[in-house]
């Protein structure tokens, strides 16, 4: 959402749309002992379903959180490792309700740290979460072991807020909203999209919020300069709208309806904020990185503002950033620290 794309834009064909080339492999879905489970378990069984890949319930048993703890008493562990595991027998029963290859892997260790490491080692590229874990909300926007996970997870995310629909059955999303700022990375969300839009018979929304021009003040602007500055604003909507129009058409060409929403100039991240209020969106779907590119942050700045401002679930789509896959192999080849281990 940085800047206007250029008048010469074009969409990927609809065939490619279809074949889903950005689509999922594997999904995890993060459990604990939160009164949430159930809700984010239904969040990766539709996501599971709808893209048609295995999914896996993965909880980790964290020790003690004091380092100078004594070791756990053998029995008291005996006993918290039976009942997560017959947490994850009857979370994994209903998963099994709907037709998807799933299964059920209890480790041991630091929450976020296991989690990132099992992901790698195992190809996980979407990862299911809670914005809070068993302890609940806090003052903070994101759990702690959340925020490690949108930071290191080398995957792409669905992050649910604690605050979302709470209803029993499978999760449906009824209107997917999908923030486009004209770059191909932005756009590259379409067949993820499109494959839930058409799995729930939902509405699609793509929204754009007008960048506001950024001219040099020295003093306040003359008449000239906010002439100029409504010239670029006109002609940025007038290529949004082109733009918009390519992708209704191939959007069509699928079976999807669009509706499209250009908002005048403001803070982008906010607007999107108040536009998923406004339009009771189900889901945001978007890339990690619009026209700007990644930089050294897991996620641009529209993203990390969505992730911890967004009222409905958010599925953030990003490529397995190079600097985690690096880091991730040295640990596998060289750290000191153990690799994830199941516990049996």
């Amino acid at each position: 959402m940085d800047s206007p794309p250029s008048s010469t834009t074009t969409l990927a064909p609809a065939a490619d749309l279809q074949r889903g080339t950005a689509l999922f492999r594997r999904v995890v879905v993060c459990v604990d002992g939160s009164a949430l489970r159930d809700t984010i378990v239904r969040h990766a069984v539709t996501a599971a379903e709808t893209f048609g890949a295995p999914l896996t319930l993965l909880r980790v048993l964290e020790p003690d959180s004091n380092v100078d703890a004594a070791p756990p008493d053998p029995l008291d562990w005996d006993v918290r490792q039976r009942e997560a595991r017959a947490d994850l027998d009857r979370l994994l029963l209903l998963a099994r309700q709907r037709p998807i290859d799933c299964e059920a892997e209890l480790i041991q260790g630091r929450a976020a740290e296991q989690i990132c490491r099992w992901v790698w080692q195992h190809n996980g590229d979407l990862v299911v979460l809670a914005s809070h874990g068993e302890h609940g909300r806090s003052a903070w926007t994101l759990s702690s072991t959340a925020c490690k996970l949108v930071e290191g997870v080398p995957a792409s995310l669905l992050l649910v807020p604690v605050d979302g629909d709470l209803g029993a059955g499978v999760a449906r999303y009824r209107r997917i909203m999908v923030p486009l700022d004209g770059s191909a990375r932005a756009e590259s969300v379409l067949p993820i999209a499109a494959r839930l839009a058409t799995a729930h018979e939902a509405d699609m929304l793509v929204v754009h919020v007008t960048p506001a021009p950024e001219l040099t003040r020295v003093g306040p602007l003359t008449a000239q300069d906010l002439e100029l500055e409504q010239c670029v604003i006109a002609r940025n909507e007038r290529v949004i709208r082109g733009y918009f129009e390519q992708i209704r058409a191939r959007m069509l060409e699928m079976g999807v309806t669009v509706r499209t929403v250009i908002s005048r100039p403001g803070d982008a991240r906010a607007r999107l904020v108040r536009l998923a209020r406004r339009e009771s969106v189900d889901l945001i779907v978007l890339s990690a990185y619009g026209r700007r590119g990644p930089r050294d942050s897991p996620c641009g700045s529209v993203a990390a503002y969505l992730l911890t401002h967004a009222t409905p679930p958010l599925l953030v789509f990003r490529e397995r950033p190079r600097r985690l896959i690096k880091r991730l192999s040295e640990d596998a080849a060289g750290s000191v620290r153990p690799p994830a281990q199941a516990i049996a």
